[in-house]
């Protein structure tokens, strides 16, 4: 994933976050660190309510994230980033919009990367970095997976080779 993100901040590419319900929030706080701590262009389609709330209902749940990439003129060079409590799967219909954009993603020569448990879905199956958080309990997949989201993407950003800029309390004597 280091090498990725590197390669897509050092060829000026952006970097593009999913999630659906919880993993929504975490795709948010990620566009923050990851353009604070690491220097990005990154942006996610959860953070524009009214975008995301009109292509839902004039075109439809399926296609948001797609649509939202397309209008975006998602292109070779950059990534999309998922968080996911399964990855997205095209055979159950579950998280079709996270399947559609990866579809759209792979079609334009991004990168792919994601973050999800159980089997890690579609995501697992097309990314080119992908960690997956194993099933412990199946009583608590989601709330285990989406608190795992958090510790990924924070090893990330302040991971030597990512970060450009120092955080507020480690920077405080």
């Amino acid at each position: 994933m280091i090498d990725i993100l590197l390669s897509v901040r050092e060829s000026g590419g952006r970097l593009f976050f999913l999630g659906v319900g919880g993993s929504a929030g975490s795709a948010s706080h990620a566009v923050n660190d990851f353009r604070k701590i690491c220097g990005f262009e990154a942006y996610t389609p959860v953070d524009n309510v009214s975008e995301l709330t009109a292509r839902t209902n004039d075109d439809g749940w399926g296609s948001v994230f797609s649509s939202w990439l397309n209008g975006s003129k998602i292109r070779h060079g950059d990534a999309v980033f998922v968080f996911s409590v399964g990855g997205g799967s095209r055979e159950k219909n579950i998280s079709a919009n996270i399947v559609e954009a990866l579809v759209l993603a792979r079609e334009k020569g991004a990168s792919i990367l994601g973050v999800a448990g159980r089997d890690g879905g579609y995501t697992a199956q097309v990314a080119d970095a992908f960690v997956l958080i194993p099933t412990l309990d199946p009583e608590t997949v989601t709330p285990l997976v989406e608190s795992f989201h958090g510790l990924i993407w924070h090893l990330l950003v302040s991971h030597p080779r990512l970060k450009a800029n120092e955080m507020k309390w480690e920077s405080v004597k």
